[in-house]
């Protein structure tokens, strides 16, 4: 039996279901080329989706893995992360072999978006689901007339069953820059993360992959193009704050995303930038 791709109702918004024969699933919401879901084969879910999500069309939803474009954060005049994780998406590709789905999907300039940002472009993402691997590729193209600078990230909600007994490794000897500590620069001398406290952190130029381990099961976490690393949970104070975040919610989650934050990148006229995070379930 080949893959799947069924299009759904998922809270009131359409939404994209991908299966494999092998048992792995996906829901990806086209409000914001959002994946929401992803479940490998035989295992458990393994991204977070607050149950206090907001699905009103128009507020970011907590969770998943929000798209970040073309601000990340609060790096810029754009409302945080920008406007493209709050932005109706259009599906431009499904296509299903034996062990594989894949879904892409698009979005281009228009009058709202160019009152916030006065550029013209192409974005896409596909997302892949194949075996016990998720596979998000963004790509962003200048259709316009004028070179732009831009910075992003696929901001990754991972589901853990307990944030304090989590490991996050290979982040050894990087450089990043501390949020929660006046956006110091410092150095990662440790063998593995753990969080055990508020975390806000940009790794730079990080080269390898990183494992986070929980209890029997771990997570590979692989990017290309992406040079930055952002670990992030918003422990006890911080979550009680997040009106769309239970209050105990930063301990089932531990953002992991692959970003392009420490530097903008600048996109030619006429040229296409691209990067990559992979998930695979060990």
């Amino acid at each position: 039996m080949p893959a799947t791709i069924e299009h759904i109702d998922f809270h009131g918004h359409p939404a994209l279901r991908l299966a494999t024969a092998a048992g792995a699933r996906a829901v990806v919401a086209l409000h914001g080329a959002q994946v929401l879901s992803w479940t490998p084969p035989g295992g458990e879910e393994r991204l977070y989706l607050s149950p206090r999500a907001v699905f009103d069309g128009r507020t970011p939803i907590r969770g998943g893995i929000p798209v970040c474009f073309p601000q990340f954060a609060d790096l810029g005049t754009l409302p945080a992360h920008g406007f493209a994780r709050t932005r109706q998406w259009t599906l431009s590709t499904e296509r299903c072999g034996d062990d594989f789905a894949l879904v892409g999907l698009t979005l281009a300039a228009d009058e709202a978006t160019r009152a916030l940002w006065p550029h013209s472009f192409g974005a896409e993402l596909s997302v892949l689901i194949e075996d016990s691997r998720l596979d998000l590729e963004l790509e962003i193209t200048n259709t316009g007339d004028q070179a732009f600078a831009f910075t992003a990230a696929l901001h990754t909600y991972l589901a853990v069953r307990e944030v304090e007994q989590s490991r996050l490794e290979g982040l050894h000897g990087f450089s990043y820059r501390d949020k929660i500590d006046a956006n110091r620069i410092k150095r990662d001398s440790g063998d593995v993360l753990l969080v055990e406290d508020e975390t806000d952190r940009v790794y730079h130029d990080v080269t390898r992959p990183v494992l986070l381990r929980e209890y029997d099961r771990s997570l590979g976490i692989n990017a290309e193009g992406f040079p930055d690393v952002v670990v992030w949970n918003p422990w006890v104070e911080r979550s009680a704050a997040i009106a769309d975040l239970p209050d105990d919610g930063f301990r089932r989650m531990l953002c992991v995303e692959a970003a392009a934050a420490r530097e903008a990148v600048r996109l030619p006229v006429g040229e296409a930038w691209w990067g990559r995070q992979t998930l695979v379930a060990l």
